[in-house]
């Protein structure tokens, strides 16, 4: 199977939107739909959740705990290695609501040694979370973003291109592809994007960031495999977002094409993104594994509560 290389960013000139549909990749939206779903919804809507005091477990060589934090933000840990993957700690993008609470508070991680940044875009590169990391030693992200995290504290700023890998000590993190765009601004088409392959004291880890479902997802399994694949189930209604993003229907599909062991459900619930009900994408991926006879390979966790794998 092939795969495309990035090039060497290319700047095209880009015509002004002639509506607020141009906003969006998919041309979604018009303004009225946009506030009563994504707004209007939200501020009706009591903010749920309740931030935990965590109680990060004592690891053997070997194994690793991976907390959800909400949305699409990791906390994944080793003996020697605390990796934050995406973090928002965010009650508001904008006008976007955030629906349910990050499931522990930024001022209660551990010192974070690396920092995974998949894309851009405000609801995964949040920038008031990033200044009040604890002294983070390292960030790794897709090429064109670096200058956006000019000031934000990080010892060393990494950018890799798709299949290109970045090693220090005994971790390793790959850069791979995704189907999804990179823009934070209108003129922004020279920002990378694309999901990372955590590799660490035997173990994988895979993060997707956010990407619809294509035919890309099965060189990554041939080549990497990953042992716990988090995968996004969220804004994938009504079908044209799936442009740009995957249902749990597609995530299912992306985990065989991983060859994973496990299967981590993400970017969901904590904000309104998309039309379908916020509790509809983890009750779906349930039935869905369970008609797939997979449900022992699912692992829905709770915000704020860390598992050992």
């Amino acid at each position: 199977m092939t795969h495309h290389e990035p090039n060497q960013p290319i700047r095209r000139k880009r015509r002004l939107p002639r509506s607020f549909k141009d906003l969006t990749p998919s041309n979604h939206f018009n303004p009225r739909t946009f506030f009563r779903e994504m707004v209007w919804k939200a501020l009706l809507t009591k903010r749920t959740g309740q931030h935990r005091t965590p109680e990060f477990p004592v690891l053997n060589e070997g194994e690793v705990a991976v907390t959800w934090i909400g949305h699409a933000s990791f906390l994944a840990q080793f003996t020697d290695l605390n990796v934050l993957i995406d973090p928002n700690f965010a009650n508001w993008l904008f006008l976007l609501k955030r629906i349910k609470r990050t499931g522990l508070k930024i001022e209660d991680l551990p010192p974070i040694d690396l920092v995974l940044l998949t894309h851009a875009h405000f609801d995964h590169f949040h920038k008031p979370t990033l200044r009040k990391l604890p002294s983070p030693k390292i960030a790794v992200l897709p090429w064109g973003v670096g200058d956006l995290a000019r000031g934000l504290g990080f010892g060393r700023v990494i950018e890799l291109k798709w299949w290109e890998s970045f090693s220090h000590g005994d971790w390793k993190v790959t850069l791979t592809p995704t189907r999804h765009w990179g823009a934070r601004a209108l003129a922004d088409e020279h920002r990378g994007y694309g999901s990372f392959i955590l590799e660490h004291q035997g173990r994988s880890l895979f993060h997707a960031g956010d990407s619809a479902y294509f035919e890309g997802f099965q060189e990554i399994g041939t080549r990497h495999s990953p042992e716990i694949a988090m995968l996004p189930i969220g804004a994938y209604f009504p079908d044209s977002f799936r442009h740009t993003h995957m249902g749990p229907d597609e995530a299912v599909r992306v985990f065989h094409d991983l060859r994973s062991k496990w299967l981590v459900p993400m970017h969901f619930g904590a904000f309104r993104l998309s039309f379908e009900d916020p509790e509809e994408p983890p009750r779906w991926l349930r039935e869905l594994c369970d008609t797939a006879g997979i449900n022992h390979h699912l692992k829905v966790l709770e915000e704020g509560c860390p598992h050992v794998f």
